[in-house]
């Protein structure tokens, strides 16, 4: 099969194409024949030497692929060869068939595409997770999310909209403004141009949002601090701002706050199994309503992954970039 190689850890220079054995599932597990791939942040952090992968999980890039069944190992029900799905996957997903468990394939939701399925799991998978299962955010509560506009951020707006919560996001241009705003943010705070935690307590009247999803840590956690209300919640889920922050230990005590870390990756297959089920019965009816959508910024072909990354690390896209394999 063809896939996507690293010759060395690096720039997007070092991404090339190269052939290797077709994968075979192994008991509990199912080959995808991939359509097509979502690049994610992590995908950047690895080919850079910063996030190797877990033990036994496949060193190629890619955590998110939608394609059909190839095969299945021993043991695999509920699924069968030919059948569309998008998965959650441990890596080796820049490739044109990719392996993984069962527990962490879903079905394509009804009206959507292969490609727009690709878009689905590794950002559906964080965001509900954290806000469900984390943050526990309810009807009727605020959410701050800084970084709005990325692909983990057009997914918290809907989904936070859709729990029946008050979206507030961070943006660094006009254009990502109206972008949330379009997706349902009901405040958009451009962050080069206004301080978010005064701009929060403008808005709240003081009060402050019940949860933050933050994707930036190093100094922004601090600030967070201030913005949350009473009982807030903090989740983090990236340090693209710096992986070390220096806060005060006492807004925790007075306003009873909890921080809340977490990655999907390193998780249980038991674990995503868990997400996966939720998702399913809870958030795929609204992905088939159309209520919750996808947001594709752009796509390249499989061969052209070094531009997708390149185009990632420029960040002036809006929601997902997908990658899509020839021939499915």
């Amino acid at each position: 099969m063809k896939y996507i190689d690293m010759k060395e850890p690096g720039g997007p220079d070092v991404l090339i194409c190269a052939e290797r054995p077709e994968p075979v599932p192994g008991p509990g597990e199912v080959l995808i024949r991939v359509a097509a791939a979502g690049v994610n942040g992590p995908d950047l952090l690895q080919r850079k030497g910063k996030y190797p992968p877990p033990h036994g999980a496949s060193p190629i890039l890619g955590l998110e692929v939608a394609g059909k069944i190839a095969a299945t190992g021993a043991g695999v029900t509920g699924w069968s060869p030919g059948d569309k799905v998008c998965a959650l996957v441990p890596g080796g997903g820049y490739a044109e068939l990719v392996k993984t468990p069962v527990e962490c394939c879903l079905p394509v939701p009804e009206g959507l595409s292969l490609t727009d399925a690709a878009a689905l799991p590794e950002t559906f998978f964080t965001v509900w997770f954290n806000l469900n299962d984390r943050g526990h955010l309810k009807a009727g509560e605020s959410l701050l999310i800084h970084g709005g506009s990325s692909g983990i951020g057009t997914t918290a707006i809907q989904l936070a909209k859709a729990m029946g919560a008050k979206v507030f996001v961070t943006v660094g241009s006009e254009d990502k403004a109206r972008a949330c705003a379009s997706f349902g943010a009901d405040h958009v705070v451009n962050y080069r141009e206004q301080d978010f935690v005064q701009e929060i307590d403008r808005l709240t009247d003081g009060n402050g949002v019940d949860v933050i999803l933050d994707m930036v840590g190093g100094d922004y956690i601090g600030r967070d601090l201030q913005a949350l209300a009473n009982d807030g919640r903090l989740l983090s889920i990236a340090m693209l701002g710096g992986a070390k922050a220096e806060v005060d230990i006492m807004p925790f005590m007075v306003k009873r706050l909890t921080w809340s870390g977490s990655t999907i990756r390193a998780q249980s297959t038991a674990s995503k199994g868990r997400i996966a089920a939720s998702l399913r019965e809870t958030v795929w009816p609204w992905l088939a309503s159309g209520s919750v959508k996808p947001v594709i910024f752009t796509t390249f072909p499989l061969s052209e992954a070094a531009d997708a990354h390149r185009l990632m690390e420029g960040g002036q896209h809006i929601g997902k970039v997908v990658l899509t394999v020839q021939g499915t």
